[in-house]
């Protein structure tokens, strides 16, 4: 279970001495534990990757506004430890090449939502791991002629 993996990691990170790691970790252990509290949740590893790209989120939006060189470096380390426990996502790229049973139907939707959708149900149906940025990039990319 990944909530496991994250508290054996974090325990090895209070024995390295590795504050960042372990302190981040914490964060996440102290979200998915309170979170699996709550009734009608499951606490499973779904649930768990949706926290964590919640907080890895959160993150993000504090590198965008933090100015200190010092901090945009503890920010970018803890981005870093917790996207190691979520699945690899697939690049625009790779995308595209998923993409490619319904390249026509993309091209034949309406506006880029309608495409998109398109593109998520396949995506999908796949069991493709992936980023809606990324996502809305290669939607486009399908749509572009030449």
């Amino acid at each position: 279970m990944l909530l496991d993996e994250i508290k054996a990691q974090m325990f090895q990170a209070m024995k390295a001495g590795d504050l960042v790691r372990k302190e981040i970790l914490r964060v996440a252990v102290g979200e998915i534990t309170t979170e699996a509290a709550r009734p009608g949740r499951k606490g499973d590893d779904e649930e768990s990757q949706a926290i964590l790209r919640k907080l890895i989120k959160s993150t993000e939006e504090t590198l965008g506004s933090e100015t200190d060189a010092e901090k945009r470096a503890v920010l970018e380390r803890e981005r870093a430890v917790l996207a190691e426990f979520l699945p690899k996502s697939l690049d625009v790229a790779a995308i595209v090449e998923a993409l490619a049973a319904v390249h026509q139907a993309i091209r034949d939707a309406g506006n880029d939502g309608q495409a998109t959708g398109v593109a998520m149900k396949e995506l999908k149906s796949k069991g493709a791991v992936v980023n809606g940025k990324d996502v809305a990039l290669a939607v486009r990319q399908v749509r572009t002629p030449g």
